[in-house]
This record gives C-alpha cells, sequence and structure tokens, in this order.
C-alpha cells in the first residue's frame, strides 16, 4: 500500500513555471522549440567539428578524421544513438547556444526513433536527468509524434529522413514493434550517391567543388521521384535537364541524375543492397496487423520527413503500395496517404502539440521518478 502510495506521488505531474522544450533529433538535422508553437526556433546540423586530439576517433567508431586536426562527431546514425559525448554536446548547443535556456528550468520532450533499441531510452533519460538535470523528460517514438501533426492516434507512419525510413503502424498512440520495418537507405544516402553520379557524369569537375552542402541543395532543388523510372530511363526525350548555379558562378547541368536520385528508397538494389523498398516495407507492416485493424490503419498512412518532400514522392509510393495490395491479395484495401506540406518538420510539430496539451501532463518522467525508480522507469512510462 505504501509502495503504490509512493508510485502515485511520483507520477504526479511537475509544476514548472515554464512550458517544456520539446526536442527532434535526427541523424542529419536537429530541431529545438518550444511547446504550443507551430515551427522549431532553432534547427542545427547533428553531427560537429571536434578537435581530433581531444576525442581521437578510433577505427570502427563513429566519426571521421578530417584535414587540420579536427573530427567530425556524428551523434546519430540510422536513426540509432552512437555517441553520447556528440549528444551531450548537441543538446547544449540546441538549448544554451539556441534557445538560449537553462536545462535545469525546463521540462524537455525528446524524439527517438521506432526502430532504434529501447535500451537506449533509459540511457537518453539518465543523460537528460544526471547531466542535464531537467525536472522532467518525455521520450516520444518520432511515428506517433508523425501522426499526432495529422490530428490522429491511429495509422500507419511512414517516415524518410536522413539517416532511415521507417514505416511504422500506430493503434490509439501506441507503436505496433513487431510490424516495425527500417530502410537504412535515406537522404544522406541519396546526397552521396548523386555526387558521385555527377563525378561520373563530369570528369572534369573538381570533387572539391561538390561539398557536401552544394550537392544537398542539388538534390533538394532538382530532384524528383519518376512516376515510371524504367520507363523515363530508357526514353532520353524524358530527361529534363535542370541547371543549378554553383558558388563559384559555374553552372551544373543535371539529366536523368534529377530522378535517379531519390530512386533507392524505392529500389534499394541500385546501390546493392538486397533489402526491399520502403513501398514493400510500408505494405509488409499493414500486412503484419490483425485483419480487424489492417483497413483502420491503412485509411491514415502519414509521410513524414524531409526526404518526403522530393516532388512525386507521395504519388509514387501511393501507386506502389495500392498495387502491393492487389499483387498480394489485398484488393480491397485501399491505403489512404496523408502528405502535409509540412511534413519535413512533422515530428517535432506534433512533439509541440503533444506537449502543450493538458491532458498530457501526467506523461512526464519528473526527476522525483528518476530518483526513486532509476531509468529502466522509462519503459513503463513511455509505452
Amino acid at each position: 500500500m505504501a509502495a503504490a502510495s509512493r508510485s502515485r506521488r511520483a507520477r504526479r505531474p511537475p509544476s514548472p513555471g515554464h512550458i517544456a522544450v520539446v526536442v527532434d533529433h535526427g541523424s542529419g538535422f536537429a530541431k529545438a522549440g518550444f511547446a504550443g508553437e507551430s515551427q522549431p526556433r532553432v534547427v542545427l546540423k547533428s553531427s560537429s567539428l571536434v578537435p581530433s586530439w581531444d576525442r581521437p576517433v578510433r577505427p570502427g567508431a563513429p566519426g571521421c578524421e578530417l584535414a587540420g586536426g579536427v573530427a567530425r562527431a556524428h551523434p546519430i546514425k540510422h536513426g540509432v544513438i552512437v555517441d553520447w559525448e556528440a549528444l551531450e554536446g548537441l543538446w547544449e548547443r540546441l538549448l544554451v547556444g539556441g534557445l538560449h535556456v537553462c536545462p535545469e528550468q525546463w521540462p524537455m520532450l525528446v524524439s527517438d526513433s521506432p526502430s532504434a533499441p529501447p535500451a537506449g531510452r533509459e540511457k537518453v533519460a539518465e543523460l537528460l536527468f544526471e547531466t542535464l538535470a531537467v525536472p522532467a523528460c518525455h521520450v516520444a517514438s518520432t511515428a506517433r509524434l508523425a501522426l499526432c501533426s495529422a490530428g490522429v492516434l491511429s495509422g500507419l507512419a511512414v517516415e524518410a529522413g536522413a539517416g532511415v525510413c521507417n514505416a511504422t503502424p500506430i493503434y490509439a498512440g501506441h507503436s505496433w514493434q513487431e510490424a516495425t520495418f527500417r530502410l537504412d537507405v535515406a537522404g544522406s544516402t541519396l546526397s552521396r550517391y548523386l555526387r558521385n553520379m555527377l563525378l561520373a557524369a563530369c570528369p572534369e569537375l573538381r570533387p572539391q567543388a561538390l561539398s557536401r552542402k552544394a550537392v544537398t541543395q542539388f538534390k533538394k532543388h532538382c530532384c524528383y521521384v519518376s512516376l515510371d523510372f524504367e520507363a523515363d530511363l530508357r526514353d532520353p526525350s524524358r530527361h529534363f535537364p535542370a541547371s543549378f548555379c554553383m558558388g563559384d558562378g559555374c553552372a551544373l547541368s543535371l539529366g536523368s541524375e534529377r530522378f535517379r536520385c531519390p530512386e533507392p528508397i524505392f529500389q534499394p538494389s541500385l546501390l546493392g543492397q538486397t533489402e526491399p523498398g520502403l513501398p514493400t516495407l510500408a505494405f509488409r507492416a499493414l500486412q503484419k496487423l490483425p485483419a480487424a485493424l489492417r483497413t483502420r490503419l491503412a485509411d491514415t498512412v502519414v509521410l513524414a520527413g524531409g526526404s518526403t518532400l522530393f516532388p512525386g514522392f507521395a504519388e509514387r509510393l501511393d501507386l506502389e503500395l495500392e498495387a502491393q495490395c492487389r499483387r498480394h491479395g489485398y484488393g480491397a484495401l485501399r491505403p489512404r496517404l496523408v502528405a502535409r506540406p509540412g511534413r519535413g518538420t512533422a515530428v517535432w510539430t506534433g512533439g509541440s502539440m503533444v506537449a502543450s496539451l493538458h491532458s498530457f501532463q501526467r506523461r512526464w518522467m519528473t526527476q522525483a521518478m528518476y530518483q526513486e525508480y532509476g531509468p529502466g522507469l522509462v519503459h513503463e512510462v513511455f509505452n
């Protein structure tokens, strides 16, 4: 009886003088802002440069050596946190440097990839409470937050970001873990693929001219998803060149590279990978569900992530997902896609909406709860 009473006391919501901070940290970029606002206030690269003599990069360790005695630290790769020290630095850049807040005074909601190891949530709570000393925290699946941004609690979240793609069924706010599928081909992979294609097409082009930033700009402004890839590839008249002005004043022309760049998300075999593309994984996620839920979740397929913003992406996914249903005997299943214009920041927006709700305030894990029950409590509080 006493233990139950302590548990109820520990679960009482915090009474901070401030609304919550919301952080969505992805493999490529991290976004931070305040709950209740429509857009993040700070968007930063997740990676950072650190002195290589201060944090030497060992073979096989996350990060890479660069010239000039520096190394690039990547806290998150393919949606999984791999460098906790770099993550701590990222949080400090977002909160202290970007939002100009003291973490000790702010409840903090952070995102977590649905395909990341569950043990990572314990470590996240440990860092938040012991290193940043936040008064309360909540760790939420990116898939659930993506659905919340669309105003629903049940559906199929199809995410394509910089480091990973996920297809995650959500029912009544809870992830269906055994029906979650991931693809490690995502935005960063496509940028490298585009760079290699451009260098192959223009041998006279100096590799130094194709910086990561420049290639990302080419990708965002020039590339699109083909609705009939094989036909477009065979017919040069369907290659619509586009020129992009580089920083040195030179113009770079892209032809078939425009639609070949995003194609590995649909056909990973183009990169020599044997895993199926995102439409197949989305179908398998629906197929894994009980028949009673399949139609309901298929009726709300929510797209989220920057790599879903290619023109033609939603239309191609819709075509292939419907074709998969017909091919496998689910002709009556008609998936309905929700592709909102702001889906590039859908996860952060969903977190902002959730953390500002009065009904959510009992979902925080408080500093008192952490001190009494330890980090393992995250699996009960956040599931």
